[in-house]
């Protein structure tokens, strides 16, 4: 976590999360916008939206690849439960042959990611994610990854409260960090709309981590109560990787995503780092990505 951030995180902790949190954002923004050096974005496509091609054998890391290198874009999103070992770590042989791939192609593997359940009550069960995760983030680090991806959790956790379930949820991520920092690997938590359903809820979780090697997947189709945008710019000043999706949520249902709207938050944040497509509706996936990329562009170039 750089300084400014945590600096903003521990101001974070002397005030309530809901009132007030106003004033704290715009202060936040102000001071982004006093920076000099212009942002610059790059592009990736995450495996999820090849989900049915990549688990019937249509499609294969390789072939995606080649799909975003074609396209223009800049890396891809490789997700732990699309190798055929999973949850057992691929050999060395494997990785390193992604990743000779993709320096050919010009792409960087700037992401994997694992599946996990931190709101499991049953600490046995929650402590096999943790040792999943640490040995996932060795892989990531083979294979020259920035930033892993975990979830908070899914399920019910009948006979505890949230609270309960939000203290053993950040002491897991507080373990998993300190080994996060040993791979030189980001942990990155895409909230996704299973537990932490409110934007004040995961900048909560990022402040008790207070962690610099945990940080935010900000996934703009899981803020689905309220306004979207205004969630989605809450988040903004914390995120460490962006997921751009066809769908944001207004008060749950949904509707096609303005680009117009992201690209002034992304601006006023002066963010500088990776965007990634991920489709989930039905269609074509290589032609929804196509249609994103460009809506994307069109917009950051108009604005």
């Amino acid at each position: 976590m750089d300084k400014k951030r945590r600096n903003i995180l521990k101001g974070l902790a002397a005030a309530p999360l809901i009132l007030g949190s106003n004033n704290l954002f715009s202060n936040t923004l102000i001071e982004t916008k006093t920076i000099k050096s212009v942002a610059k974005v790059k592009f990736s496509v995450n495996a999820f939206t090849f989900n049915e091609q990549l688990r019937s054998g249509e499609m294969d890391f390789y072939d995606m690849m080649e799909f975003a290198a074609d396209l223009g874009l800049d890396a891809v999103d490789l997700t732990g439960y699309y190798f055929s070992t999973y949850p057992n770590i691929p050999n060395n042989e494997t990785l390193f042959q992604l990743k000779k791939r993709a320096l050919e192609l010009g792409l960087n593997i700037t992401w994997t990611g694992v599946r996990n359940n931190f709101i499991n009550p049953d600490k046995i069960a929650r402590a096999s994610d943790i040792e999943l995760i640490k040995k996932w983030l060795e892989v990531s680090s083979k294979l020259g990854a920035s930033i892993m991806r975990v979830f908070p959790g899914f399920k019910k956790h009948k006979g505890f409260t949230r609270d309960q379930v939000k203290e053993w949820m950040v002491a897991d991520f507080k373990e998993c960090a300190k080994y996060a920092k040993k791979t030189g690997v980001l942990l990155g938590m895409q909230h996704h709309n299973e537990f932490l359903y409110k934007a004040d809820e995961v900048l909560d979780i990022l402040k008790r981590v207070d962690s610099e090697w945990f940080g935010l997947i900000l996934d703009i189709g899981s803020v689905r109560r309220g306004n979207p945008y205004k969630e989605i710019a809450k988040l903004a000043p914390y995120a460490n990787y962006w997921f751009l999706k066809e769908l944001v949520y207004v008060n749950g249902v949904p509707e096609q995503v303005n680009m117009k709207k992201i690209v002034p938050i992304l601006k006023e944040n002066n963010y500088k780092g990776y965007i990634s497509f991920e489709s989930l509706t039905e269609g074509d996936p290589k032609e929804i990505v196509r249609r994103m990329f460009t809506d994307f562009r069109n917009a950051y170039g108009n604005s």
